[in-house]
């Protein structure tokens, strides 16, 4: 077997490691930082993402026409959610904008990219959610089920028995869910709904769209479910091009032309209009 015979070779398998850890943690950075499209790689994504055909100008929310007759007109959304609901690839146009745009109420965005349901930090959904200001007057409450839970590998967690605020885990994504549901039923008295992202390859993430079913017979929440009918994910080559930036994250034109009118129509079959 062969050994170390001195301390100068302990010192450069040392130095080695280091390096090693240093470029991983590094090359680790760099590939958040892209994805997420936060600190200095914004700039940079933002401007690969303005290229795409989907981005370009005639997919604009500004182009959206209001409907008649909305059931929300003159009133104000909140949406809460991490990048999806940002528009990471999109300008910052996602679906709040749609949905406001064609409903003709106002927005109020709570977004953050690369973040959780799951209270597992200051930028959690569950701590965000209560920097909303109270008196805020919502006629919709609209949540993103995040994928970034389903990502980390976070506890999905069991729905509870009961619908006190303190006896939810939002350690876990369901608990997070209950809470976030109970607490913005609580203080805005409002109508409250998630929404799903299109399909994707993630056992996990689909799991989390089974519970959040469960949750809505519980709640009478309203599920905007992008994730479970096979008609609306089958797409040609050209048209997932055209719609998306990567497999969770749509352009304006997935937004505006592919998910927009969906998500409308099931909130309006929700709200009973």
């Amino acid at each position: 077997m062969a050994m170390v015979k001195n301390k100068s070779d302990w010192k450069g398998i040392l130095v080695a490691v280091i390096a090693f850890m240093v470029v991983f943690l590094l090359l680790q950075f760099v590939f958040i930082g892209w994805v997420a499209g936060v600190g200095p790689f914004r700039r940079l994504k933002e401007a690969r993402m303005s290229h795409l055909e989907g981005n370009q100008q005639e997919y604009d929310v500004s182009n959206v026409q209001p409907m008649e007759g909305s059931p929300l007109a003159g009133g104000k959304i909140c949406i809460l959610g991490s990048s999806v609901a940002f528009g990471s690839g999109s300008g910052g146009q996602a679906v709040g904008e749609y949905l406001a745009a064609r409903l003709g109420a106002q927005l109020y965005k709570e977004a953050v990219s690369g973040t959780t349901l799951t209270d597992v930090g200051d930028t959690s959904y569950v701590s965000r959610l209560k920097t909303i200001p109270a008196g805020e007057g919502f006629d919709l409450f609209l949540c993103q089920l995040s994928t970034n839970d389903a990502a980390a590998s976070l506890p999905l967690g069991e729905v509870a028995e009961g619908t006190d605020l303190d006896g939810f885990d939002t350690s876990t994504v369901t608990g997070a869910m209950e809470y976030i549901i109970a607490y913005a039923k609580e203080t805005w008295g409002c109508p409250v709904a998630f929404f799903t992202e299109c399909r994707y390859e993630s056992s996990r993430y689909e799991a989390m769209v089974e519970v959040l079913k469960e949750l809505q017979v519980k709640w009478g929440i309203g599920v905007l479910d992008l994730w479970s009918d096979d008609e609306f994910n089958t797409l040609t080559d050209q048209e997932l091009q055209l719609y998306m930036t990567d497999s969770v994250h749509p352009t304006k034109a997935g937004y505006n032309l592919w998910w927009g009118p969906e998500l409308e129509r099931q909130l309006l079959d929700f709200l009973g209009k």
